[in-house]
């Protein structure tokens, strides 16, 4: 069963604390998904076996959480990030973001860099709103998220609609990491699949080029997807993990 966490802002976090040895590992998850992921899973299984601290959260709107996913924003979410990792952890911890979560462990880096002692991006997708969302819906979508400030698309996994707000645009356009300098003062480890569907091969490479870091590598697996959850693909996490952790 989840504990819950009372953010500032008065949502309810959903969380799962397993305790142990620093620097814990607090992974963050993707857009429309939650905390009982094969990822999220595998790793907190595999901190527990290490004897390390891991801590797996959803976000608002998301999972056993508070709130609508509609009403939400990248804003929110990266709040509720803060949150967990101020409020549920101790020292510095290694990041692991998922895809949207990978832009969320980059907020959290470019606002706390203290509390970073090391990021892994699993096709993380920075400014996804903007460079790839936005583009992807068509005109009539586009007046419709700015006249009557929402539209619908329809899910890649699983064919049923969600709603995009113009909430969503607006504010994801104020969390951009890829405009600014964007110092990773950490070791970084980003891992893309050739087969990704959802990001394109070219946003790793952005980041790469962009991001300011001591130790920033970059591992593309030929024929792995925007899931990246083969057994083979954890292994490649677990590694990265051990490589940032210090």
């Amino acid at each position: 069963m989840a504990d819950y966490l009372e953010t500032e802002q008065g949502r309810r976090i959903a969380y799962h604390r397993t305790p142990g040895r620093g620097p814990g590992v607090v992974f963050c998850g993707g857009f429309m998904s939650d905390m009982t992921g094969t990822k999220a899973l595998h790793l907190e299984a595999w901190a527990r076996a290490e004897g390390r601290a891991f801590l797996r959260f959803d976000y608002s709107g998301h999972g056993e959480s508070s709130g609508r996913f509609e009403e939400g924003c990248i804003g929110d979410w990266a709040e509720d990030a803060m949150a967990a990792l101020t409020g549920l952890t101790e020292g510095p911890q290694v990041l692991v973001g998922s895809s949207m979560g990978g832009w969320i462990a980059l907020l959290l880096a470019k606002h706390a860099p203290e509390r970073v002692a090391g990021l892994v991006g699993i096709a993380a997708a920075p400014d996804f709103t903007e460079d790839s969302m936005w583009p992807q819906l068509n005109e009539a979508q586009q007046r419709e998220v700015m006249s009557r400030g929402q539209t619908e698309m329809v899910n890649a996994y699983d064919d049923r609609p969600f709603v995009l707000t113009r909430r969503l645009f607006e504010d994801g356009r104020a969390q951009l990491v890829l405009r600014e300098p964007l110092p990773l003062p950490f070791p970084v480890r980003l891992m893309q699949g050739s087969e990704d569907e959802a990001v394109a091969m070219d946003v790793p490479l952005r980041l790469m080029a962009h991001a300011d870091s001591p130790d920033l590598r970059l591992t593309l697996v030929k024929g792995a997807d925007h899931r990246f959850s083969s057994p083979e693909c954890l292994d490649l996490v677990v590694q990265a993990i051990a490589e940032v952790s210090g």
